[in-house]
């Protein structure tokens, strides 16, 4: 289908994807991969304005297209022709390090994997695991205290790494903190490939970094396999080794190990992100920090599924936090075959990405887009109907994030026990100085004055 021709869906005029303007072709072979981790919402709305829905985007020695607005991000993720795909898109970013996860497989294999998958995501087990989470939250956070420059990323980090090693792996949480600390260092490393230029396992490279990772997290989640195998437990890990659909379908054991290794990374990096974003948010405007702390304060000391669900003003600044800053800013897809996205014809062989986070800050979607202001979810205005996709935070379509319900919950126990114990303060001028070369986090540990008042 060239220029001139019409859809046969729609009868409109087809469109090609837009030449690449000179200003905007960036560096040589790597393109503007580097105006992308400097700024990628300014980069977004460059995009917007010069090219609109279906932008060119040079990287890696190629042209592909970066995606924009709700409707070209809703076509896209529906993908109802199944013209694009995962796997050959992430692949080239962190196909490695995450192969076998639910984000790097597609079509038949990925409805297979996730329909299993479903069964350890159910209400009953979320609330299994929401009642475990509790001790873990007081053990990790024990050693807290009153801290002028508290870095609130890193601590947390290591505290969603226990939660996940505690709620899906059981007996695992028994490892020695040195060990935790080592398989920390290695999701750190797998995730942080994205932004490699050396592609192949070399050593002082990112991608070398990241190979090295993937053999420790391996070797890590083997050694426990054969008992998590032999015992049904309500970990994650014990789950995934036993469940099985009415058809009666089952992982393998590389199922389980690629699952686990995609599951616990996802799990405990984007929480971390949105919890130290709720952190820097709340201790921004101090009212909603109280509006919060008064809500967990009425539940008891260790919440259920269901005290967690009613928080209500908790929920709008969890809600506005990812908004702001989504943890996965874009996600990537490859087209398999000829498309067309808002009228422009997508070539089979194309590289997208869907800038899920520029939706989220279009004022012609929000009011105000970039002011904190919760109540904008809050019911009479709920700003996020606007467009169904002018709030994805989780994705959408086949490859929506199956653990969003259970990343809502962990970070709502987790600021549950930090409103409860802690109170805190940042600097209303202060802006998070992000790195932005895979999921944004802020480079300096997103620092807070953290005063501990119980406990």
């Amino acid at each position: 289908m060239h220029s001139g021709e019409r859809s046969a869906e729609t009868g409109a005029s087809v469109r090609e994807i837009p030449d690449v303007r000179r200003e905007d072709s960036g560096l040589p072979w790597l393109g503007r991969l580097f105006d992308y981790a400097r700024d990628p919402v300014a980069l977004m709305q460059r995009q917007w304005e010069h090219y609109g829905p279906v932008a060119p985007f040079n990287a890696l020695g190629g042209t592909g297209a970066m995606f924009l607005g709700p409707d070209a991000c809703a076509e896209v993720l529906q993908n109802r022709d199944k013209a694009f795909a995962n796997k050959p898109a992430w692949s080239r970013l962190v196909g490695p390090f995450f192969h076998g996860g639910l984000m790097l497989i597609d079509f038949e294999e990925h409805h297979r994997h996730r329909r299993i998958m479903q069964e350890a995501f159910t209400r009953d087990r979320l609330a299994a695991y929401t009642g475990a989470m509790p001790p873990v939250i007081a053990r990790g956070t024990r050693s807290w205290g009153s801290d002028p420059e508290f870095p609130s990323y890193w601590r947390l980090k290591q505290l969603t790494l226990d939660i996940a090693a505690d709620i899906f792996m059981g007996g695992a949480a028994e490892t020695s903190a040195e060990e935790m600390a080592r398989v920390n260092r290695a999701f750190i490393a797998c995730v942080q490939a994205a932004a490699g230029l050396v592609r192949a396992d070399v050593p002082f490279t990112r991608w070398g970094r990241a190979f090295r990772g993937r053999r420790v997290l391996e070797d890590f989640l083997r050694h426990y396999l054969p008992a998590k195998r032999a015992h049904a437990t309500d970990d994650l890990f014990s789950v995934l080794c036993h469940i099985e659909t009415d058809d009666g379908e089952r992982f393998s054991d590389e199922d389980v190990i690629n699952h686990m290794i995609f599951v616990m990374m996802a799990a405990h990096d984007t929480s971390t992100i949105t919890t130290s974003t709720m952190m820097q948010l709340l201790g921004q405007h101090p009212e909603w920090q109280e509006r919060c702390r008064a809500e967990v304060t009425a539940l008891p000391p260790e919440p259920t599924l269901a005290d967690l669900d009613a928080l209500v003003d908790l929920d709008l600044v969890m809600k506005e936090a990812l908004r702001l800053r989504a943890p996965v800013p874009v996600v990537m897809r490859y087209a398999v075959s000829d498309t067309v996205v808002q009228g422009v014809r997508i070539p089979a062989g194309t590289h997208g990405m869907v800038a899920l986070q520029w939706s989220q800050l279009m004022p012609e979607l929000w009011s105000d887009p970039t002011a904190f202001d919760p109540e904008r979810f809050a019911p009479g205005r709920e700003e996020q109907r606007s467009h169904r996709f002018a709030w994805a935070p989780f994705g959408g379509g086949v490859h929506k994030c199956i653990g969003l319900h259970f990343a809502g919950l962990e970070i709502k126990a987790i600021m549950h026990r930090l409103l409860r114990e802690f109170r805190w303060s940042v600097d209303p001028a202060y802006v998070a100085p992000l790195d932005n070369h895979s999921l944004p986090f802020p480079k300096d540990g997103g620092p807070v004055d953290l005063v501990r008042v119980a406990g």
